[in-house]
């Protein structure tokens, strides 16, 4: 649940039609304020809202954009904007050695093994890989808006594909590592 809740930005803004992105920029910020609020209010640490914050603040540039010039050029490669700045946002979690699944991961692990060489591991593994999706995604994105297809059916599927293959590929990795620390 918690990934859902750390995209539902994204998910809102790339299912409201396209035709009315300003509102949907809007409503992806408004979204991204609220799960942000949410999950303050529950407890969770700074360091595990990261994509949160880099959506909230994605979503308020763009809406500024989208309201003040609707017709931008910017418009068909919005899609791939986004996951260019997912990717961005994930890819400096990693250079700054602070992987933003890890605040993710540390909501629902003891404190013990926050600090543990694998559990840090796995979130930089799995972190590349969400920020390797995010990238190809938007290259993708940018290819099929460049041909006049930036909001097509192809263009939604590619959005899915980029996060639902990261999805079921951590929740099977940190599976497999687990079933491997576990003594026997």
């Amino acid at each position: 649940m918690t990934y859902v809740l750390t995209f539902l930005p994204w998910i809102v803004y790339a299912v409201l039609p396209s035709a009315h992105w300003q509102w949907a920029a809007l409503a992806g910020l408004v979204v991204a304020v609220g799960v942000i609020v949410r999950q303050r209010a529950a407890g969770y640490r700074p360091d595990a809202l990261i994509i949160e914050c880099g959506s909230a603040v994605f979503f308020a540039a763009l809406a500024a954009l989208a309201f003040a010039d609707p017709d931008s050029s910017l418009h068909p490669y919005s899609g791939a904007l986004s996951s260019g700045v997912l990717a961005l946002i994930a890819g400096v979690s990693l250079a700054i050695r602070r992987p933003f699944t890890l605040g993710i991961a540390k909501q629902s692990t003891p404190p013990q093994i926050w600090d543990h060489p694998v559990f840090v591991r796995t979130n930089t593994v799995v972190t590349a890989l969400w920020t390797l999706a995010f990238a190809v995604t938007a290259a993708v994105l940018a290819v099929l808006a460049h041909a006049g297809q930036g909001h097509s059916t192809a263009a939604t599927l590619v959005q899915i594909a980029g996060f639902v293959a990261p999805m079921l590929f951590t929740k099977r990795y940190v599976a497999a590592v687990q079933a491997r620390s576990v003594p026997q």
